[in-house]
C-alpha cells in the first residue's frame, strides 16, 4: 500500500511539475516572434508606461522620462527598441541606477539592453530625442494654416514609435500608458488617449490610457488646436481656421459609431475623436485608439471623402481592437477594416454607393498587381517581410485583396451567418493579437468546418495575386459615367454639356482614371468646363495632376507645384513623382520642386520619394 502510495505521490507531483512546465512555456511564448523588433518580450515584457516629457520646439527634441512596469518571465535584462535616442541615464524604482548598453542593430534601429536585479520590478530611462527623430514632424508656424505657432505630431505606424519612446515596438505585445506632457504657452497636447478639450494656464497636460494597445498606436500632437463636438462621444480638434469646415464635413460620425456597434458589437474606447492635422500628414489616417489622426485633404466641403472616417473608426474593432502580431500579417489589420469599412457606407448612403467604392477599390488593387507584377511575393496576403522595412507590405494588397477575401466568405456562407462570426470574433479575441495562421485555425472551426466545399484558403492568402472567381463590384452609377465619358471622348457632347450636376467625388474619379491619351485641347476644353486644375478637392486634383504630366498639359504644373508643396500625404505624392521621374525634362522639375517641399513632408513620405528621384541630401 505504502509503495502505491508513494508512486501515486510521485506521479502526481510528475502531473504538477509538466502543468507548471507547460503553463511556463505557454506564458513564455504569448508574444509573436517579430522580425521587426530587437525586444524578447517573452522574457521580460512592458505592462505599464509612464511618460513624463517636456516638448522643445526651438531644440525639435522631446526630453524627460520614460517609467516601465514589467512583466518577468524567464530574463533577468529587457531589450528595448530605439531608434537615434540618447538614453541619459536608467534607474529601478528605488533610484538606483541600472547597467545598460546600446547594442548597434540595423536600419531599423538599435537594441537598449537593460540589466535587472532579482527583485526589480519597475525601471526608469532618462532620454531625448533626436531633432530628426523619424516619427515626429516639426512644422514652423508658416507651415501651419494659422502661421503664428509651431505645430508637432507623431506617426508611429509601423516601426517609428522607437524614435520617441525607447519601447519594445512590436505590434505582438499590449500596454497600458499614461504620460504628462509639458508644451509651449498657448500649445494643446493630445494624445491616443483621454484628452483635454481646452488650453490650461500651467500648459502641461496629463493622459491615461486604460485600454491595453500595442505600441505602435502611441501617439502625441501638439498645435493650436480647438475643439468642437460632434455628439455624445466624438468631436473633432483642428487648427481654428478649419474647425468649422472639419465639423461639418465629420457630421455622421455618431451616425458611424451606432452603425459600427449595430454591425459588430460595442464601441469599447469610450470616446471617437478626430483630429485633423496639417496638411504634410503622410496618410489619409491612422486610427490612434480615442484620436484618429487625419489629413486636411479629405475635407471637400461636400462630405464626399469621409470614407476614410469610416475607415478609420472601423479600426477601433480591427486592428486596434484585434491586431496583426506581426507586420507579415498586416492584412489582418486592414484587408478587414476595408470590409468593415464597406458595410458602414452601404448601411448610411446605400448599396450603389458602397459598390461605387469597391470599383475604384478595385482598379487600385489591379493597379498595384501590375505594378509589382501578378507573381511577386507581395502580392501574397500573407508577407515575408523579414529583413525588409515593414512599410513595404503596406499596399493596396493588405487593403484591398483582403477585402475581397472577406467579401468572397461573405457570399459564399451568406451575409447573416458571416456577420454572426465576425461579431463572435472580435469579441472572443479583444485586445488580443493575431496571426494568419491562428485566424485561419479560427475560420475553419468557426465558420468553414460545417461546409461541404470550402474556398480555397490557400489561394487567397498562401499564392500570388488574385483567384479567378473574385467578387465583382457592379456599379450602375460608374455604367452611367462611363457612358457619359464616351459620348464626350467620342466628341457627342462638349464638356460644358455633359451631365454631371449631382456627380459625387467617385464618379469624377472613375471618370478621370478612365481617361488615357489626350490632345491638348481637350485637356483645355476639360479644365475650361470644371476647373480641374484650380480644384480644392485634393483627390481629383491629384488624378487631373497625373494626367497633365501624361498629356503634357503645361498649364496645370505651377498648381501642381503648389499641391506638392503644401501636401504630404503619400497617396498623392507617390504617383505623382513617378509619373514624372520617367522623363528627363520632368525629373529636373520635380527635383526642383521637391527640394522645396520636402522640409514639409514627414519620413514615412520621404523614404519613398528619395528613391523614386534618386534624391541624396
Amino acid at each position: 500500500m505504502r509503495a502505491i502510495i508513494g508512486l501515486m505521490a510521485i506521479l502526481m507531483v510528475a502531473c504538477v511539475s509538466n502543468n507548471e512546465t507547460n503553463n511556463t512555456k505557454e506564458k513564455m511564448s504569448q508574444y509573436a516572434d517579430d522580425p521587426h523588433s530587437f525586444s524578447e518580450p517573452n522574457e521580460v515584457a512592458m505592462k505599464h508606461l509612464s511618460l513624463d516629457l517636456n516638448v522643445d520646439f526651438e531644440n525639435r527634441q522631446l526630453t524627460g522620462e520614460a517609467t516601465y512596469e514589467l512583466e518577468r518571465n524567464s530574463g533577468n535584462r529587457i531589450i528595448l527598441d530605439l531608434d537615434d535616442i540618447e538614453i541619459l541615464s536608467v534607474t529601478d524604482k528605488e533610484g538606483e541606477k541600472l547597467e545598460y548598453k546600446v547594442v548597434e542593430g540595423n536600419e531599423m534601429g538599435d537594441a537598449l539592453h537593460i540589466n535587472l536585479n532579482d527583485n526589480t520590478e519597475k525601471i526608469t530611462v532618462s532620454y531625448q530625442t533626436s531633432s530628426n527623430a523619424s516619427a515626429l514632424l516639426w512644422l514652423e508656424p508658416e507651415q501651419t494654416l494659422s502661421k503664428t505657432d509651431p505645430f508637432l505630431f507623431t506617426q508611429g505606424q509601423a516601426i517609428l514609435t522607437r524614435s520617441w519612446v525607447p519601447i519594445q515596438d512590436t505590434p505582438s505585445l499590449r500596454i497600458t500608458y499614461d504620460a504628462r506632457i509639458s508644451v509651449p504657452q498657448g500649445l494643446l497636447a493630445v494624445m491616443s488617449a483621454t484628452n483635454p478639450q481646452d488650453l490650461n494656464e500651467e500648459s502641461v497636460y496629463t493622459f491615461k490610457m486604460e485600454q491595453p494597445i500595442p505600441p505602435y498606436l502611441m501617439a502625441l500632437a501638439v498645435g493650436k488646436l480647438e475643439f468642437a463636438s460632434l455628439g455624445n462621444r466624438s468631436g473633432v480638434y483642428a487648427e481654428p481656421a478649419i474647425l468649422k469646415e472639419a465639423a461639418y464635413e465629420f457630421a455622421d460620425v455618431e451616425k458611424m459609431i451606432d452603425v459600427a456597434e449595430d454591425l459588430y458589437g460595442p464601441y469599447r474606447w469610450e470616446r471617437y475623436d478626430i483630429l485633423v492635422l496639417p496638411p504634410s500628414f503622410p496618410f489619409g489616417g491612422m486610427e490612434n485608439p480615442r484620436l484618429t489622426f487625419a489629413t486636411p485633404t479629405i475635407i471637400a466641403g461636400d462630405r464626399s471623402l469621409t470614407s476614410l472616417i469610416a475607415h478609420e473608426l472601423a479600426h477601433s474593432w480591427s486592428g486596434n481592437l484585434v491586431t496583426n502580431a506581426t507586420w507579415n500579417d498586416f492584412w489582418l489589420n486592414e484587408g478587414f477594416t476595408v470590409y468593415f469599412e464597406k458595410r458602414i457606407m452601404e448601411a448610411i448612403y446605400g448599396k450603389d454607393y458602397a459598390e461605387m467604392l469597391n470599383e475604384l477599390g478595385q482598379q487600385d488593387l489591379m493597379h498595384t498587381i501590375e505594378e509589382l507584377g501578378k507573381n511577386s511575393a507581395d502580392t501574397k496576403l500573407k508577407l515575408d517581410l523579414d529583413e525588409r522595412n515593414p512599410d513595404d507590405g503596406m499596399t493596396d494588397i493588405a487593403y484591398e485583396k483582403g477585402y475581397l477575401f472577406l467579401r468572397s466568405l461573405e457570399e459564399t456562407v451568406g451575409r447573416e451567418r458571416f456577420d454572426k462570426f465576425l461579431r463572435n470574433y472580435f469579441d472572443e479575441n479583444a485586445f488580443k493579437t493575431m496571426t494568419t495562421e491562428e485566424f485561419i485555425g479560427y475560420l475553419d472551426k468557426n465558420l468553414l468546418a460545417e461546409l461541404d466545399k470550402k474556398p480555397d484558403i490557400n489561394a487567397w492568402i498562401y499564392e500570388a495575386g488574385i483567384p479567378a472567381d473574385y467578387p465583382q463590384p457592379e456599379s450602375s452609377l460608374f455604367d452611367k459615367v462611363d457612358s457619359v465619358r464616351l459620348a464626350w471622348q467620342s466628341g457627342e457632347v462638349s464638356a460644358q454639356e455633359l451631365s454631371v450636376a449631382d456627380w459625387s467625388t467617385h464618379e469624377w474619379l472613375h471618370f478621370l482614371r478612365g481617361i488615357k491619351d489626350l490632345s491638348t485641347d481637350k485637356m483645355t476644353e476639360l479644365d475650361a468646363a470644371f476647373n480641374f486644375t484650380t480644384s480644392g478637392n485634393s483627390e481629383i486634383a491629384a488624378k487631373w495632376f497625373e494626367l497633365a504630366i501624361q498629356n503634357d498639359y503645361d498649364t496645370a504644373y505651377s498648381k501642381m507645384e503648389e499641391f506638392l508643396i503644401r501636401v504630404g500625404r503619400r497617396k498623392f505624392l507617390k504617383p505623382l513623382y513617378t509619373e514624372l521621374a520617367k522623363t528627363p525634362e520632368d525629373l529636373k522639375w520635380a527635383k526642383r520642386v521637391y527640394k522645396k517641399a520636402r522640409p514639409n513632408y514627414h519620413s514615412v513620405s520621404t523614404e519613398t520619394i528619395d528613391k523614386i528621384l534618386g534624391w541624396s541630401s
